[in-house]
């Protein structure tokens, strides 16, 4: 009985910890300064984000294999980038939780998400962007200002890109 109330408790508390990840919205402000950050890339190169945030638009994804939300986003990612792609940089950020890079890499070949690939396996941008889940997008329009923060697999991003560049 004590094993097993123990148990309960345990998974409990594991669900109450993650519950407000899968809930919560970012505190990152829309109209707040983007953090800028390095990250990096799947050989191991580092990519500092301040090469791109205040100079052009950029386009953040946090997302993960497992992530059947991310997956879900996917065909939106690679129209956005058809059609924003030469004002827009596009980044897809790993989060690495049960990750490795010979895994996001089959992934990437499989899927072809269309966006460049960071492997955050530090946790920099993640904890940088305050994210609250995978799915996870970042706009930040040409002046280093975020635009739009959201979460989930039927994101609607498009006015916002419209909006942040000349089209």
């Amino acid at each position: 009985m004590t094993r097993c109330l123990g148990v309960t408790l345990m998974f409990a508390g594991t669900i109450a910890g993650a519950a407000p990840l899968l809930g919560q919205e970012s505190s990152m402000a829309v109209g707040s300064k983007a953090p800028v950050v390095a990250v990096r890339d799947l050989d191991g190169r580092s990519v500092d984000l301040g090469q791109y945030i205040g100079k052009k638009p950029v386009f953040l994804e946090f997302w993960a294999t497992w992530c059947e939300l991310c997956e879900e986003l996917l065909p939106r990612i690679r129209a956005a980038r058809t059609a924003y792609g030469k004002e827009v940089e596009f980044f897809g950020i790993n989060v690495t939780v049960n990750q490795t890079p010979a895994r996001v890499r089959r992934y990437l070949e499989q899927h072809k998400p269309g966006f460049r690939t960071l492997y955050d396996d530090e946790g920099t941008s993640t904890r940088a962007y305050q994210v609250p889940a995978t799915s996870y997008v970042v706009i930040v329009d040409r002046k280093g200002n975020i635009a739009y923060t959201g979460s989930g697999g039927t994101q609607e991003f498009d006015p916002v890109l419209r909006r942040i560049t000349s089209k």
